[in-house]
């Protein structure tokens, strides 16, 4: 009895172990095989690599490039705009305001660009959406929204003489901006003004509103002169931003200087070189004489008025000391109101021997502009704007050379001295 029993009990112990064994490796096979269900061994990273490289494949190879970027203020309104593509075409470009007014423009012709088929409106906001296919057709697509330059952070500069005009040698290239510069060499340095001619020019600050240019010498007869201004983006002060992209040109005509000797009381016109007429005048009084120096003329008028009370002269009254509605043939020479014009009213004996005027150079004439003969008449006539007045001989100073366009009465190294560039 007891040696059967130490049997069984062996044999217990051996089905236990068995048992036991076998359980153990159970667990052991489903411990690996939960591992690998849970989702963190390779099997997963596998699929997302696919995954990857399947959005890869289907994304389009062409590349779209928007300027100005996203969100960006104070933006230029000429050429500041620009939509291009790499490895691929352009099928749709579209941009409008915020109110939704389309902007037209164009694809370029190989696909590869669109720019606004004309300039912006300062101080909006615009969205610009751009679709591109690559060689395979997949599109890809770029957006974005920007904000122009307001007005008051933005300015402009308006300039003289006119675009496509002829003008005598003596005409400067005169800029007035409408706000105060503070960066003079950012702004001048967008501005280039050439002559077909060859000659040096310069720019020459008068102040901060006002850039005139021009050669040593006047300009040479029949020459053409070029006037690009590329201020769009250019912070003339800070905060302020240029938004012109501007080519002007204007033909210089044959060579007038003329000579008004107030001493002598005779002009001398000169045209190319040559002596063409000399012409009795009447300067300024002894009281308020003409300015003396090289003066060019800004403006004519057939007929204007001429108030004394505009420039200074006025009675006890406090009226002017002259009103005269119809002033004949008449040419400005100064900002502060020398003119160069027809006298109706003068006798005829005070030209070439009396100075009566307050400050102006005065020619025989005839009430109303009307009669081609008259010494007034053949000069206006034969005058254009640019052209050179220069007084000589006179009691008065010289005159400012930023009263009109009358740099010339600097010399050289003192022009060349106010440039910012």
């Amino acid at each position: 009895m007891e040696m059967r029993v130490r049997t069984d009990s062996k044999r217990r112990r051996r089905a236990l172990a068995a048992a036991s064994a076998l359980l153990g490796g159970v667990l052991v096979l489903t411990a690996c095989s939960g591992d690998d269900s849970a989702g963190g061994g390779e099997p997963t990273k596998k699929s997302q690599a696919d995954a990857d490289a399947a959005a890869a494949a289907a994304a389009s190879k062409a590349r779209i490039e928007i300027a100005p970027k996203d969100g960006a203020t104070n933006v230029g309104i000429n050429s500041s705009t620009t939509v291009t593509v790499a490895d691929g075409t352009l099928t749709l470009v579209e941009m409008k305001t915020a109110e939704g007014a389309a902007v037209a423009g164009k694809i370029s012709a190989d696909g590869k660009s669109w720019k606004p088929d004309a300039k912006l409106k300062r101080a909006t906001k615009y969205t610009l959406a751009a679709t591109a296919k690559d060689a395979d057709g997949r599109e890809a697509h770029e957006n974005t929204s920007f904000t122009t330059v307001s007005q008051d952070n933005s300015f402009v500069g308006s300039f003289t003489p006119e675009d496509g005009s002829k003008v005598g040698v003596g005409m400067p290239v005169s800029i007035t901006f409408d706000k105060p510069i503070k960066d003079r060499k950012a702004v001048q340095s967008a501005i280039t003004v050439n002559s077909s001619s060859g000659q040096e020019v310069v720019g020459h600050w008068f102040s901060s509103q006002r850039l005139d240019f021009r050669p040593e010498e006047y300009w040479k007869a029949n020459s053409t002169v070029t006037l690009k201004m590329a201020l769009d983006g250019v912070e003339g002060a800070p905060g302020i931003y240029g938004v012109q992209e501007r080519t002007a040109t204007f033909n210089i005509g044959r060579s007038q200087v003329s000579v008004v000797d107030a001493k002598t009381k005779q002009m001398t016109v000169k045209r190319d070189g040559q002596v063409v007429k000399t012409i009795p005048i009447s300067a300024g009084s002894p009281e308020n004489p003409t300015y003396n120096g090289q003066m060019v003329i800004s403006e004519k008028f057939k007929e204007t008025r001429m108030n004394g009370a505009t420039v200074g002269f006025k009675g006890e009254d406090g009226k002017g000391e002259y009103d005269i509605k119809d002033v004949p043939h008449a040419m400005r020479l100064s900002t502060s109101g020398t003119f160069i014009h027809g006298n109706y009213w003068g006798a005829d004996s005070v030209f070439g021997s009396a100075n009566t005027s307050h400050g102006c150079v005065g020619l025989n004439d005839t009430q109303g502009a009307n009669d081609p003969n008259t010494p007034a008449a053949w000069f206006y006539d034969s005058s254009l704007i640019g052209d050179v007045v220069t007084v000589v001989n006179s009691p008065d100073k010289e005159i400012k050379p930023d009263n009109g366009l009358n740099g010339w009465n600097l010399g050289w190294a003192d022009w060349k001295a106010g440039s910012a560039v």
